[in-house]
């Protein structure tokens, strides 16, 4: 298995209509989300990265969403680096991070910031691109040769759900989207007999994956030992046999 550390930076899409097919793909993301949304709570969220910034969560109940991007866009909110993220400890209730793994160049660090600045029982949704899939085997092919898709690191969900776990999350919900190879930009239907076939067959070969977590932390409780008292006996200098014996030896004394 490669590192996950790269020495150099990667091409990272800023729209998502870099991507072939990505507007479709942001569509999918988006409906994927639609229901779990809803239980997000609190009073921050924050969309790292360009495309996570550009995600519609129209059910999210969450309002205030910082939108976090390494260079300044239309739709940027705070200019950072995903590896370093101005924000305090446990400030933030909810983040999306849509593909920003696939081309990170450290995407442990981007997960040790979220779960610094993440409050306790807190929510992550990652998106990320399959390595087993289609799309995964044709990013090595010589086709479509200026999409982004080829510089994709494409971690396997099983990779990412690892890496969560060690960081104290809980996995909650799954999601396998799509089985398109992409880069020949055929048009992705989702009702279709084949994705349905292969949403219950196949689902680790899918194109993408959607993966919904909460930090979960054990309060630490002091329990204090109980204390067994010991009964101490005091020394008697005489007993009460000896004082009947002295009676008996002195019967002067008993008149």
């Amino acid at each position: 298995m490669k590192s996950a550390l790269r020495n150099k930076s990667l091409p990272q899409p800023i729209y998502w209509q870099d991507l072939p097919l990505g507007e479709e793909l942001k569509l999918h993301i988006e409906n994927a989300l639609a229901e779990i949304s809803c239980k997000f709570f609190g009073y921050h969220m924050v969309k790292l990265g360009n495309l996570s910034s550009q995600l519609n969560l129209a059910h999210c109940p969450i309002k205030h969403d910082v939108r976090v991007t390494n260079s300044a866009q239309s739709f940027t909110s705070l200019v950072a680096e995903s590896t370093d993220l101005p924000l305090a400890e446990n400030s933030i209730d909810t983040f999306v991070l849509a593909q920003e793994l696939d081309f990170a160049k450290d995407p442990h660090q981007i997960l040790r910031e979220v779960d610094r600045a993440i409050v306790a029982n807190g929510y992550v949704v990652i998106s990320g691109f399959n390595p087993l899939s289609l799309c995964g085997l044709f990013k090595y092919l010589p086709v479509n040769s200026g999409s982004p898709l080829h510089q994709g690191r494409f971690f396997s969900c099983v990779r990412v759900k690892d890496w969560l776990n060690l960081l104290g999350f809980e996995v909650i919900e799954t999601q396998h989207l799509l089985f398109n190879e992409l880069f020949l930009q055929r048009p992705l239907f989702k009702e279709s007999k084949w994705t349905q076939w292969c949403t219950q067959h196949l689902p680790l070969l899918s194109t993408m994956y959607v993966i919904v977590a909460r930090k979960r932390e054990i309060p630490l409780t002091l329990i204090k030992p109980k204390l067994k008292t010991k009964r101490k006996f005091s020394a008697v200098g005489a007993s009460v046999r000896s004082v009947n014996s002295s009676m008996d030896d002195n019967p002067s004394s008993s008149r």
